[in-house]
C-alpha cells in the first residue's frame, strides 16, 4: 500500500499507544499471533481513525503507587527481564533489515543494480551503528541477569536483588541515542527511496514485501514490509524513553541505580524533545513572514461557559489558541486530548477583571473543600511511617488531588476574556493574577504584530498535543515534589510600603500571592492608592501559610475609565533561614516600577483553616484597634480620605463646611466596614463633599477622641499663657503624651488642613473655619464628675476650637509617622526582578 511519509510526531504518539497495547497483552500473557504481517500501521487513515475514537470527557490524576521497597524491587526485575526480551526482538528486526544490505551492495556494482551506492546508503543510514550499540547494551545486560538470577537460590537473595545495578548500562546507551538523530534526519529520505523502488522494480517489490525475521524464545516467525521495518528505529527511540520511566519508577530512591536512571531518562527526554521540536519545524504550517506554526505555552486554566466551570488544558501556538479537554493516562493506556474549541489570534482582543466577592454559599463550599484538605494531611502525617497505613495512605493522597481540583476549578476569582473578530469569544478563569498576566503577555506579544491564520486541521493538532505539551499536569501542590522542609509554616506579614517609576499619574494597587497548600487564604491585594506618581500603602498583609516556597507580586494601575492595567510583576522565594520575626526591608523591581515591602515570619503550628473572617468594622471603634488591625499608626479612612480630598478637593469652595449627600456617606461608611479595596474604589467616583463627610463623620463616631479627654483641662489652662511660643511649645508638649496613634493620625490632620487652609483665596476654609468644623472631634470634655469640673458648652466649643486652632497655627507641627517602624537600622535590600 503506498501512503504519503508519516509525520513523525504522529507515528510516535501512534506508536507509543500501539507499543503499551501490546505490552500490556504480554503482562497479561495474551500471544501474539505469528507469521502476521506488519502492515503499515502508521496510515493517516489509521490515525485519524484512532483519533476519532477517543472518549476524553474528565480529568483522571495519575494513579498513586501502592508497593513497598520489596514489591518494587520485584516489579524491577520484572521490568529488566521485560527490557531484555523486547532488546531481543529488536535486535532480530534489525538483523532483518540489514540481512539484504550486502547482496544489495553487491548488485550495486553490476550492469542491472537493483539500488544504486547511494540509494543502499540512504536507506541502511546508521542502521549497522545502532544494532552495534545495542548488541552490547543487551550483552551486558543479560550478563548482569544471568549472575543475578545464578545468587537467586541464596539466603540473601532479597539483598542480591537490592544489589542488581544497571544503570550504567542504560547511561552507557543513551549517551549513543545521537545516532538516532541522524536516522531520523534521514528517515522520510530513506521511506521514499523504498517506495520509489517498490514501485518501479519488481525484484526489490518482492523484497521489500517479504521480509521474515524470527522471534522470541518460541522463534515465531514475522513477516516484515521493508517499511515496517525501517520504522522500528523510531519506534524504539520513543520506547526507551517509555522503559527507563518504568524502570525508574520500581527503584527505590535509596538504590545505587537511582541517579544513574535518573540522568539517563533526563537525557532521553532532552534528546526526544529536540527531535519533536525539529520535526515541529519542518512540518509546521507556514504562515505569513516565513513563520512556523509553533507552540509557545500551554497549561491549565478553568473554562466558563454558561455558567459551568471546566478543566481545560489550554495551547497556545504561533497563530492561535486551542483548548482542550484532557485525560490523564491510566494504566496501560495512554494520555488522550479532545477538541474544545480554538480561536485565531489574529484580531483577538483581551480583557481582564477581577470580580469583588464570591457568593456566600461558594465561600461555604471552598471553606469545606480546605477543611477536609487538612484533615487528609494531618492524618497522612500520621500515617506516613507506620508500615500498616500503605493503602490508607495511598487513597488519602488520591482524595487529597481531588479535592485540590475542585479548589482549583471552583476558587478564581480573575477572568480573562476573548473576543475573536469573528464574534465567538470565550472566557478563562484564574486563581493568580500573576498567572493570568503571564498567559495576557504571550498572547499579546503574538497577537501585536500582523499575523495569519492557516485553518487548522483540528484532528491533528488536538492528536499532537500529547507530544507537543511542556505542562503533564495541573498545579496542584500535592502533585508537585517540593521538600516540605525547606517551606514555610506559619504566619507571613508582608508590609506594602510604596512604590515609584511610574511615567503617569496612577491610582496604584498590589496583589499578593502566596504558594503552598490552599488550606488558608493565599492572596490579598491592598487598596488602591490616591493617583500619584509616587504611590504609597504602608499596609500589611498576614497569610497564614503552610508549604510556602515563593511569593509574587503584581502591581496594577487602575486609570478612570479605562481597564486595569499591570505595571510589573515578579517573583521572591521565601527562605526559613532569611526571615524572622523581625521586619526585613528590601525594594524590589517589577517592570517600570520600584517597589518597597518589607516581611516577617513567624513559624508556628497552624489552627485548622476557619470560615472566611469579614473585615472588622472601622466605624465606632477605638482607632488604636483599628490601627493595630491594618499594622499602621494612621488608619486607612483616614489616609484614604485625605488624599481624595487632597486630588480634587482642595479648590472646592467649602470643603469641610458643605456636608455631602447623607446617603453617599452612609454607602462609603459600609463599604468601609466591609471591604477597604471596594470602599476606596467607590471613594474614588464620590462627590467629593461626601468624601470629607465620610473623614467627619469617622472622628465624630469615635468612641474616644483623638486628643484624650483627660487632656482637655490641661489645654484650657495653656490657652492662657500669654506668650505665642511658650504656649505653643507647652501645648506640643501636652501632644506627646497622647498614645502613638491617636498622636500620630492627629498631626497628619492638622498637616492635611494647613495645606487646605493655603488654598482659602479658592475655597474660603481659613484656620478658624476649619478649626470651628473639626474642633468638637478631635477634643472633647470629660465626663462631669471623673476628671474634674463640668463646663458650660458655650465655654466647651470655644475651648476646642482654640486647641485646634493653636495646633494648626504652629509652624513647628512634628511631622506624623504613618506606619510602624519596620527595623530602620537594617541594610536595605534591592532585588531586580
Amino acid at each position: 500500500m503506498s501512503t504519503s511519509p508519516p509525520d513523525l510526531r504522529e507515528v510516535f504518539w501512534v506508536m507509543d499507544v500501539y507499543r503499551e497495547a501490546v505490552d500490556y497483552l504480554e503482562s497479561q500473557h495474551v500471544a501474539a499471533e505469528a507469521d502476521i504481517m506488519e502492515e503499515d500501521v502508521f496510515q493517516e487513515e489509521a490515525v485519524s481513525s484512532f483519533l476519532a475514537t477517543m472518549n476524553i470527557e474528565s480529568i483522571d490524576l495519575p494513579d498513586t503507587p501502592l508497593f513497598s521497597a520489596e514489591e518494587m524491587l520485584e516489579k524491577r526485575l520484572v521490568v529488566i527481564k521485560g527490557i531484555l526480551e523486547s532488546e531481543e526482538l529488536y535486535l532480530a528486526e534489525l538483523d532483518t533489515l540489514l540481512m539484504p544490505m550486502k547482496a544489495l551492495r553487491a548488485s550495486a556494482g553490476t550492469s542491472q543494480p537493483v539500488l544504486s551506492n547511494q540509494q543502499i546508503q540512504t536507506i541502511f543510514y546508521q542502521v549497522p551503528e545502532l544494532r552495534d550499540v545495542h548488541r552490547s547494551f543487551y550483552s551486558d545486560l543479560k550478563a548482569r541477569l544471568d549472575t543475578h538470577y545464578q545468587d537467586e537460590l541464596s539466603e540473601e537473595s532479597g539483598k542480591r536483588c537490592f544489589e542488581l545495578e544497571v544503570g550504567d548500562l542504560f547511561l552507557r546507551l543513551v549517551n549513543h541515542i545521537g545516532l538516532y538523530g541522524g536516522f531520523i534526519e534521514n528517515y522520510e529520505k530513506a521511506v521514499e527511496v523504498v517506495k520509489k523502488c517498490t514501485n518501479s522494480d519488481p525484484r526489490f517489490r518482492t523484497l521489500a514485501e517479504s521480509m521474515m525475521s524470527t522471534n522470541g524464545t518460541d522463534k515465531a516467525r514475522t513477516k516484515y514490509t521493508f517499511e515496517a521495518l525501517l520504522y522500528k528505529p523510531l519506534d524504539r527511540v520513543t520506547k526507551t524513553t517509555l522503559v527507563l520511566g518504568d524502570l525508574l519508577k520500581t527503584t527505590p530512591a535509596e538504590h545505587r541505580d537511582y541517579a544513574a536512571l535518573q540522568e539517563a531518562l533526563r537525557l532521553s527526554r532532552s534528546f526526544l524533545s529536540g527531535v519533536n521540536e525539529s520535526s515541529q519545524s519542518k512540518r509546521d504550517v507556514t504562515l505569513s513572514h516565513d513563520m512556523r506554526r509553533q507552540l509557545m505555552r500551554d497549561g491549565f486554566v478553568v473554562d466558563s461557559s454558561e455558567g459551568h466551570r471546566s478543566l481545560r488544558h489550554l495551547f497556545l501556538y504561533t497563530d492561535l489558541l486551542l483548548c482542550t479537554r484532557f485525560k490523564h493516562a491510566t494504566r496501560g493506556k495512554q494520555d488522550q486530548y479532545r477538541f474544545s474549541w480554538y480561536l485565531p489570534l489574529a484580531g483577538l482582543k483581551l480583557c481582564w477583571v477581577a470580580e469583588q466577592e464570591r457568593a456566600p454559599d461558594m465561600n461555604v463550599r471552598l471553606h469545606s473543600i480546605r477543611t477536609k484538605m487538612h484533615l487528609l494531611r494531618q492524618q497522612l502525617k500520621q500515617h506516613s511511617r507506620a508500615s500498616r497505613g500503605l493503602v490508607f495512605t495511598a487513597r488519602n493522597k488520591k482524595k487529597l488531588e481531588e479535592l485540590e481540583l475542585m479548589l482549583f476549578t471552583h476558587s478564581p476569582l480573575y477572568r480573562l476574556e476573548l473576543f475573536s473578530s469573528s464574534g465567538k469569544s470565550h472566557t478563562l478563569l484564574f486563581s493568580s493574577l500573576y498567572e493570568l498576566e503571564e498567559w495576557r503577555e504571550n498572547i499579546y506579544k503574538l497577537t501585536s504584530g500582523t499575523i495569519e491564520t492557516v485553518p487548522p486541521d483540528l484532528l491533528t493538532l488536538t492528536g499532537a498535543c500529547v507530544k507537543l505539551r511542556m505542562t503533564q499536569q495541573p498545579p496542584l501542590h500535592s502533585l508537585s515534589s517540593g521538600n516540605d522542609r525547606d517551606s514555610l509554616c506559619g504566619t507571613l506579614t508582608v508590609a506594602i510600603h510604596s512604590a515609584s517609576g511610574l511615567q503617569q499619574p496612577a491610582g496604584v494597587y498590589v496583589c499578593v500571592e502566596v504558594d503552598g497548600y490552599e488550606y488558608y487564604d493565599r492572596q490579598a491585594q491592598t487598596h488602591s492608592s490616591v493617583h500619584s506618581l509616587n504611590p504609597h500603602w504602608d499596609q500589611e498583609l498576614s497569610f497564614q501559610v503552610d508549604g510556602a516556597q515563593s511569593m509574587r507580586l503584581v502591581c496594577v494601575s487602575q486609570r478612570n475609565g479605562e481597564d486595569d492595567a499591570v505595571l510589573g510583576k515578579t517573583t521572591v522565594k521565601l527562605e526559613s533561614k532569611t526571615l524572622s520575626e523581625r521586619w526585613r526591608r528590601q525594594t524590589l523591581r517589577l517592570g517600570q516600577v520600584d517597589l518597597a515591602i518589607s516581611l516577617k515570619y513567624s513559624p508556628h503550628p497552624l489552627e485548622p483553616p476557619s470560615s472566611a473572617v469579614q473585615q472588622l468594622p472601622l466605624f465606632g471603634v477605638h482607632i488604636e484597634k483599628v490601627a493595630q488591625q491594618e499594622g499602621v499608626l494612621v488608619p486607612h479612612v483616614v489616609r484614604c480620605c485625605v488624599e481624595e480630598v487632597e486630588r480634587r478637593g482642595m479648590l472646592e469652595v467649602g470643603i469641610y463646611r458643605i456636608s455631602g449627600t447623607s446617603s453617599d456617606i452612609n454607602v462609603l461608611k459600609a463599604a468601609f466596614n466591609s471591604n477597604l479595596r471596594e470602599a476606596v474604589s467607590r471613594l474614588r467616583n464620590a462627590e467629593v463633599n461626601s468624601v470629607s463627610g465620610v473623614l467627619k463623620l469617622y472622628l465624630r463616631e469615635l468612641p474616644e477622641p483623638l486628643i484624650p479627654a483627660e487632656l482637655f483641662q490641661s489645654l484650657a489652662e495653656n490657652l492662657n499663657i500669654p506668650d505665642e511660643n511658650s504656649r505653643q511649645a507647652s501645648m506640643l508638649s501636652l501632644l506627646q503624651s497622647c498614645p502613638h496613634t491617636n498622636r500620630n493620625t492627629f498631626l497628619y490632620l492638622m498637616h492635611h488642613l494647613q495645606r487646605v487652609a493655603d488654598m482659602q483665596d479658592v475655597n474660603k476654609m481659613t484656620l478658624l473655619n476649619l478649626a470651628t468644623v473639626f474642633g468638637p472631634s478631635l477634643l472633647r470634655p470629660p465626663v462631669a464628675g471623673l476628671n474634674g469640673p463640668s463646663l458650660d458648652i458655650s465655654h466647651e466649643v470655644v475651648v476646642q476650637v482654640q486647641v485646634v486652632l493653636c495646633y494648626l497655627q504652629c509652624n513647628n507641627l512634628p511631622e506624623a509617622q504613618t506606619s510602624l517602624p519596620r527595623d530602620a537600622d537594617a541594610e536595605e535590600e534591592t532585588t531586580h526582578m
